[in-house]
C-alpha cells in the first residue's frame, strides 16, 4: 500500500474492502503506533463484519492516545454508513428472487408438498449464531457506557504468591523489615476506636434507576460478548420493560442466553 492509497482510504474509509483490510493490516504489524492506519483497519474489519472487529477495537483503544477520538470516529455516520452500491446490489437480488418466484408459480402452479423439519437436511442455528456474537458491535454516539464496558478487562491473572515468598526469603532486606512487622503484630498494639460516623442513607431510587437509564441493546450485547451471562439476562428484561412492543423479542434472547449457559456447564 502507498502514499495515495492510504490519502484515499482517510478521505473514504466506507469504501475499504477485504483486501485493502489485509494490507493495512500489514502495515500495522510494521508501524504498530500508526493511530491512522490502526483506525482504517479496524473500519474495514466492521465493513466485512469480521468476527475480530471487537477484539481489535480494543487492541486499538489500547495504542489510541485519546479514546474520546476512537468512539466518535466509531460512531460518526462516516463509519458506520453502508454503501449504497451495496443497496443496490442486495435491491437486485431480492427483484431477482420475486422474479423468479412468479416464474415458478406460472410455470408449475401445482401445489407443493412440505417436508417435515426433521426429515430435511437444514442445520438448527446454534444459540450462539441466533444471539449473534462475534458480530461487530453497533456503538452509537450516546452510548458512551457501553464502549467503557467493552473496553474494561474481564480477567485478571492470579498472584503467584509461591513464587513472591522465594524470592522474599533471598533477600535479606526484605526479610528484616517482615520481622520488624511480625514483632510489631506479635506486640498486639492497642488502638483506640474511632467512633461510630452516621451514614448517609443511600439513594436507593438512584440506584436502580441508573442501570435503567444507561441500559441498551448493545450494552446487553457487550456483556453478551464478556461471557457474563446473568448481566445479559438483566439487560434483557430491563429492555423488555422499557421497550414493551419488542419484549417477545428480547424474551427470545433471553431464552438462547439461558440455553447457552446449560451447554457452557
Amino acid at each position: 500500500m502507498n502514499i495515495s492509497d492510504l490519502t484515499y482510504l482517510l478521505n473514504k474509509p466506507e469504501t475499504i474492502n477485504e483486501k485493502q483490510t489485509i494490507a493495512l493490516e500489514n502495515v500495522v504489524l510494521q508501524f504498530p503506533y500508526f493511530q491512522a492506519a490502526r483506525a482504517l483497519h479496524l473500519k474495514g474489519l466492521f465493513n466485512q463484519e469480521s468476527f475480530r472487529y471487537n477484539y481489535e477495537l480494543k487492541k486499538t483503544a489500547a495504542y489510541t492516545t485519546d479514546r474520546t477520538i476512537l468512539f466518535e470516529f466509531i460512531t460518526s455516520d462516516n463509519f458506520t454508513a453502508i454503501q449504497q452500491e451495496k443497496i443496490d446490489e442486495i435491491q437486485r437480488s431480492l427483484l431477482d428472487i420475486e422474479v423468479h418466484h412468479i416464474e415458478e408459480v406460472i410455470v408449475l402452479p401445482e401445489i407443493k408438498t412440505i417436508t417435515p423439519k426433521e426429515e430435511t437436511n437444514e442445520i438448527e442455528p446454534t444459540s450462539e449464531e441466533k444471539l449473534e456474537i462475534g458480530k461487530p458491535l453497533p456503538f452509537t454516539p450516546s452510548e458512551r457506557h457501553s464502549f467503557q464496558e467493552w473496553l474494561q478487562l474481564t480477567k485478571f491473572s492470579p498472584i503467584e504468591r509461591e513464587i513472591e515468598e522465594k524470592t522474599t526469603s533471598n533477600d535479606p532486606e526484605k526479610q528484616k523489615k517482615l520481622d520488624i512487622i511480625d514483632k510489631f503484630i506479635e506486640a498486639n498494639p492497642k488502638i483506640a476506636p474511632v467512633k461510630e460516623t452516621t451514614k448517609a442513607p443511600a439513594n436507593i431510587s438512584k440506584s436502580i434507576e441508573e442501570p435503567t437509564h444507561l441500559m441498551t441493546e448493545t450494552l446487553a450485547k457487550v456483556y453478551l460478548e464478556q461471557k457474563k451471562y446473568t448481566k445479559a439476562i438483566q439487560a434483557y428484561e430491563i429492555l423488555i420493560l422499557k421497550y414493551p412492543e419488542k419484549s417477545s423479542f428480547f424474551a427470545d434472547r433471553i431464552n438462547e442466553i439461558k440455553n447457552l449457559q446449560q451447554n457452557n456447564n
